[in-house]
């Protein structure tokens, strides 16, 4: 349970981390960014919804990663 956690918890690490070098450098409508944020966007927008305006810097991926390794950690506790 302990690997199926940590697993899970690096995958969508990863797959958050990917999401915003390829923000820089790829179309937004290219299908592996579209795909990519389909399955990042909405862990996104509810921090952003929250988050007050910090001068054009998106800081809602590194508060979502904190809350993932926050997660795993108490889960880790848990079980």
């Amino acid at each position: 349970m302990d690997i199926l956690i940590s697993n899970l918890i690096q995958f969508f690490t990863l797959l958050i981390i990917v999401d915003v070098l390829l923000g820089y450098f790829m179309d937004p409508y290219h299908p592996v960014r579209q795909a990519l944020d389909s399955i990042v966007e909405p862990l996104l927008s509810p921090i952003r919804n929250m988050m007050p305006y910090m001068g054009g810097i998106d800081f809602s991926p590194l508060i979502l990663i904190l809350l993932l390794q926050l997660l795993g950690s108490l889960l880790f506790e848990l079980f």
